[in-house]
């Protein structure tokens, strides 16, 4: 040695340490965050007397058989009472698992009477530990069978035969304990993977949820802007213009009422989408690009100047959705003209066919005189982005050169 220290490193020294027998003697102390954690229930109650019932049973058939043996009598008590400590030590199979097997491979060498209890302890094994714990205890017993019927011949079986009948039986023990594992393991995955699909389509439920209260908040504001808009600029128009002429105060007044009754009624539709329980009978349907002049018409009546330039042969063969989406940006391009240059002249353009794409461009010069301030959040032309987008196409929006603003969306038409 140099005098450098040899460093061990523990993880890797982890992944070899089963190969050594002495890793078998942890297992002889309970592992206390399990010992303390389980408790039988009535099912482990019923297994659990079941094998200890089987392990006296095969324990009073081999005690039968040492009468027929030449052993002395002390040896032959001390057979049997090693035989009653390990049935006794079944009920212990549960905490110490490895221990009460390792323990049974010397007591079922010297006691014929803890066959059964050996019998019980290997099986136990291979249900609650991995191959790894079951192959050297298996080995021990396969190794020490020669021995033991050499030592403890049977009269009526020859000395092959019972050898082959002691590896066959400690061979079909494991077998079936470590099937058993098996079948354990299987359940606990297929549970498992039961919870975890619950626990997804839970997750995917809630985000179809949000999703959907997310396009419903959308729609709100698509329908609820154009309408509360003009309440917000003729009620402006009369605070700032008391002295108006009476025809005027007159129109505007039927603006608000008009519009105040479309916005509710359409509020009305949404809530109504809002609530699952209740179906949805208002009869309106959604709007396409066919109630595009509607809608131009709603807003000169409303006092702003528009003019269309309708180049769509025929709108009502546009894609349902399609042709609503492009309702809104028209929509919304109004709505915005209305708010930020009150007296322009608006220009609403609708070009396309099918296989070209439908566009649609909103655009105001900018506004002469002064501005009232009517509030705004932006989140009306970033929902139509949104929505532009989830429909195939494209929305761009932003001022002119010549100090005005237009809205330009490109959809797909197929």
């Amino acid at each position: 040695m140099s005098g450098d220290k040899q460093v061990y490193e523990p993880q890797a020294f982890a992944g070899r340490r089963w190969l050594l027998p002495s890793a078998l003697i942890k297992e002889f102390d309970p592992d206390p965050d399990r010992a303390g954690r389980t408790r039988r229930t009535v099912r482990d109650w019923v297994v659990d007397f079941s094998c200890f019932v089987l392990a006296v049973f095969i324990g009073l058939l081999a005690a039968d058989t040492l009468r027929s043996e030449d052993l002395p009598q002390g040896y032959a008590v001390l057979d049997q009472v090693l035989g009653a400590l390990s049935c006794a030590a079944v009920w212990l199979r549960r905490r110490w698992p490895v221990g009460l097997a390792v323990a049974m491979v010397p007591i079922g060498f010297i006691s014929n009477t803890a066959g059964g209890a050996g019998v019980v302890a290997l099986f136990t094994l291979a249900v609650h530990r991995p191959f790894r714990y079951v192959a050297w205890v298996a080995l021990a017993d396969v190794a020490l069978i020669p021995l033991f019927f050499w030592l403890r011949p049977d009269p009526d079986v020859p000395y092959v035969w019972a050898l082959v009948f002691g590896v066959l039986l400690t061979g079909a023990i494991v077998g079936w304990g470590m099937f058993v594992r098996s079948k354990r393991q299987l359940l606990l995955s297929l549970r498992d993977s039961a919870r975890r699909a619950e626990t997804e389509a839970r997750l995917r439920a809630e985000q179809a949820q949000r999703l959907a209260r997310e396009a419903i908040a959308r729609e709100m504001h698509d329908v609820l802007a154009h309408r509360l808009t003009l309440l917000s600029v003729h009620a402006g128009a009369l605070e700032f213009r008391p002295d108006a002429p009476s025809e005027e105060i007159q129109r505007a007044a039927g603006v608000i009422r008009e519009s105040a009754h479309e916005a509710l009624q359409d509020l009305r539709e949404i809530i109504g989408v809002l609530r699952a329980d209740e179906p949805d009978d208002s009869g309106r349907p959604q709007p396409t690009l066919a109630a595009l002049e509607a809608l131009v018409t709603e807003s000169r009546e409303a006092g702003m100047k528009v003019t269309l330039d309708q180049r769509v042969t025929d709108p009502a063969a546009v894609p349902a959705s399609v042709g609503r989406t492009a309702y809104r940006i028209a929509q919304e391009g109004l709505t915005n003209a209305r708010k930020h240059a009150p007296g322009a002249e608006v220009t609403v353009a609708v070009t396309g066919a099918p296989g070209e794409g439908l566009s649609v461009v909103v655009r105001n010069p900018a506004p002469e005189g002064p501005v009232p301030h009517v509030p705004g959040s932006g989140q009306g032309l970033i929902g139509l982005t949104e929505r532009a987008t989830l429909a195939g196409g494209l929305l761009e929006h932003g001022p002119t050169a010549a100090g005005g603003f237009e809205v330009r969306g490109r959809l797909p038409w197929g």
